[in-house]
This record gives structure tokens, sequence and C-alpha cells, in this order.
């Protein structure tokens, strides 16, 4: 499911902003990007927005601003500051040249002297970070919900409509088997004719009843009216179901591909196709939830 959130933790010392965004994925993948001298709070950000968002592609930007005074200090390289020096010297006397250089010279030299921040105490720094991690996730998850309430009311009117299509399978499936056994009478009783052959009525009956059978859509009807009706008790659930109605949606799939299989009737044929139709634009919402 997609969203966006942001959130800001603000003090006399650092201004901390963290973005949240999440797109449909199948699994859960978080990708974080911040400042390298916070990289031992990654594991930290990463737990805590998987404690709440447990599915998607979910990119996390952090960016601190430090506002306080910073502790600085300007370290000579001794070695490298010598080395200047003797090369000089070195030069002046192959030019017979007096020596050019003095500490001013050389302090201006590449590397001579270097400014050091101090480090930044990332672990003291988690709190204030957490605090902006926390309301980012909770404004994504207030667009999330928005979203999925939307969703939820498109997949429970679909799975109404497929219902009601099931319905009018059911009562048709009695009519098919019906005329299917009196089509299969028929067909053996001009074999038997053809042949010579007096018909035994019992045994026909017994065959034709047999190989009617075989087409029973009855079974398939009623495991998939108890798909719909776990569908709709799973999506009320208030969890994190996406995964757990990936897989009633395939079983739906599976009845609905056998239902198509076995019904030899037009009509039966055309509510199928309509069905499988409603369960596709239902799967491919799936895809967008938790």
């Amino acid at each position: 499911m997609t969203g966006f959130g942001r959130g800001e933790y603000l003090d006399a010392e650092y201004r901390l902003v963290v973005e949240i965004k999440a797109v449909n994925h199948r699994y859960n993948e978080i990708v974080i990007r911040m400042p390298k001298n916070l990289g031992v709070l990654e594991d930290k950000i990463r737990k805590t927005v998987a404690a709440t968002l447990q599915r998607g592609r979910i990119d996390v930007f952090a960016a601190v601003e430090e506002y306080g005074e910073k502790n600085r200090a300007v370290r000579v390289d001794k070695d490298l500051a010598i080395a200047y020096h003797k090369a000089l010297k070195e030069l002046g006397e192959l030019l017979a040249a007096p020596l050019e250089g003095n500490v001013h010279q050389i302090a201006r030299y590449p590397d001579v002297l270097r400014v050091e921040e101090a480090t930044t105490d990332a672990e003291g720094l988690w709190p204030k970070l957490q605090a902006a991690v926390d309301a980012a996730v909770q404004n994504l998850m207030a667009m999330r919900l928005a979203e999925g309430a939307n969703i939820e009311q498109d997949m429970t009117a679909r799975i109404d409509a497929i219902a009601a299509k099931v319905a009018l399978v059911a009562a048709r499936a009695p009519q098919v088997l019906s005329e299917y056994r009196e089509k299969l009478l028929g067909k053996m009783r001009d074999l038997l004719a053809t042949l010579g052959a007096e018909p035994d009525e019992g045994r026909l009956l017994q065959e034709a009843a047999l190989f009617a059978d075989r087409i029973s859509i009855t079974e398939e009807l009623v495991r998939l009216e108890s798909h719909l009706r776990q569908f709709k008790e799973t999506l009320a659930s208030g969890e994190a179901v996406g995964r757990k109605l990936d897989f009633i949606v395939q079983e739906m799939n599976r009845e609905t591909n056998t239902i198509a299989s076995k019904a030899n009737d037009f009509t039966v044929a055309n509510t199928v196709v309509e069905i499988k139709s409603e369960i596709e634009k239902v799967r491919e919402q799936i895809q967008n939830i938790e």
C-alpha cells in the first residue's frame, strides 16, 4: 500500500527530519538512507519501522542538522610540516637562493592543518531520532488507513458481486445436471437402438447417474461459498491480512477453474467468466494491502 509520512524533532541543539515513503511490494523491504555518522542506529530504525509497517517497499530518509556549539579541534600534521620545511630548504640550496618559507606559508600547504569535528554521540541522539521516526510512521499510517478504507469498500463490493454470481450458478446447477442426464440417456438409447439391442432402463439410469455425477459442481460451489465467507471475515479482522487474503483468493480461483472445466453449460460458463474477472480484480487490490 502506498503512503508518505514525515516526522520532525526540534530542540536547541538538533533538528532531525525523517521521511518515509511506502509503495506496493509483495514482501517487506526497508531501505534506509541517513548520515554515515549515525549508521549505528540503522538497525533500531529498521526495527521501529517494521514493528508497524509489515509489507511493502519502504524508503526511509533521515537528516540531521546541529544548531548547538560544535566541538572542533585543529590538528597539526607535524611530520608533514617538517617535510614541507625540509623540501623548501633543499630547494633553496639547489637554487642557491635564500629559503623562502615561514610558519604562515607552511601552514597554508595542503593537509598541514586539519579541522576535526567532535564525534557525534549517535546512541545519545537515538531518543530524539526515534521521536521523528515514530511521527513519520504515524503520519504514513494515517494516509494508508484512509486508502485502506477505500480498498476494503471496493473489495467487499466485489466479493458480494461474486457471491451473487455464485448463487446464480448454484441455482442453475441442478437443471444443468438434469439436462445432462437426459441428454446422456437419449444418446445411449439411440446407440443401443442402432445396435439392435434392447435397452435395460435400470442399467441406463445407473450409468447416466454415474456419468452425470462427474460433472456435478456441488462440492466446488460449497467450498467457493466458504472461501467467500472466510475472505470477508479475514478482511474485517483488523490485522495484517494481505498474505492470508492472497491465499484465499488462490483457492477461490482454483474452485472457479474446476467449475468451469466441469460445467457443460453455456449460461454457467458465461457466469464463471464474470466470476473470474471479479476475482482477478480482487487479487490486484490485495497487492495494495498489508
